[in-house]
């Protein structure tokens, strides 16, 4: 049976109670200007008011779901527990500090009703606009991480990993996210490495992009995690590639073994 939700979107958000009411209001209008049958789901972590404001909203909008405890678990461990109770023909997951507005989903949706199983915001290739650059000393250490992470893992197609706008078939999404275990940021890396070991298509698009200077890593022990979970990614290909696996593609649109990229990555 077929969802009756286009869309869901799963905001992700850590102590970001002052601005978790503005991104809401801005998703919301926008998903109703277009008519779309949505559903938001929070997931917040954190010991401030996030989740309560959240709340707030959602006791007016039933489409409005808020989870999340007040430790801080991960950002990886936030999306997956909202893709689990998702229901959309389309699952995807937007920083909820809003550093890509929401109307650049406009750029992917074409993809995705193309069938392109994984559709993903890009801040690197040549028509991607970065309104606000990050740090001298983050963008160093972004370029040497990409480094790092394409000697280890692969994904040497992808130029951008870590952009937070990504969107995925519905039942991708749920396959993917059922196999992911990093709980922190480099869940991105592998949600993308699944996806192109189980043939899904990735489709890169440029995207509009702000940095808000409120960095959470913490610079040598979140590094040092960091790192440690590209090895696991790693691990845990090499142990992928040793089973026979059917992605769930295979029952509507396969995809190729290697990701489809825009005319514009950088490679």
């Amino acid at each position: 049976m077929g969802s009756d939700i286009d869309i869901s979107l799963i905001l992700p958000a850590f102590n970001e109670a002052g601005t978790i009411v503005r991104t809401i209001g801005e998703v919301v209008a926008y998903f109703e200007a277009r008519q779309y049958r949505y559903e938001l789901i929070v997931s917040a972590d954190g010991s401030d008011s996030t989740r309560e404001r959240a709340r707030e909203l959602a006791a007016s909008n039933p489409a409005i779901a808020v989870i999340g405890e007040s430790a801080r678990r991960g950002k990886g461990l936030g999306i997956r527990e909202g893709v689990a109770i998702a229901s959309g023909r389309i699952i995807g997951f937007a920083d909820a500090d809003n550093k890509v507005p929401i109307e650049e989903y406009g750029k992917l949706e074409p993809w995705l009703a193309e069938g392109f199983e994984v559709v993903i915001g890009s801040r690197a290739m040549r028509d991607s606009k970065i309104e606000r650059p990050q740090s001298l000393l983050r963008r160093i250490g972004s370029r040497g991480f990409a480094i790092f992470m394409h000697s280890v893992v692969g994904l040497r197609n992808v130029s951008d990993t870590q952009c937070g706008f990504k969107f995925f078939r519905g039942d991708v999404a749920r396959d993917l996210f059922r196999r992911q275990r990093i709980d922190g940021y480099m869940y991105d890396v592998e949600i993308l490495a699944l996806a192109q070991r189980l043939g899904y298509r990735i489709q890169q698009v440029p995207i509009r992009w702000h940095d808000d200077a409120d960095s959470r890593l913490e610079m040598f022990r979140g590094n040092l995690r960091n790192a440690i979970d590209i090895f696991r990614i790693r691990l845990s290909l090499r142990r992928l590639a040793k089973m026979r696996f059917q992605p769930a593609a295979e029952a509507g649109q396969p995809g190729p073994a290697q990701p489809v990229l825009g005319p514009d990555a950088e490679r």
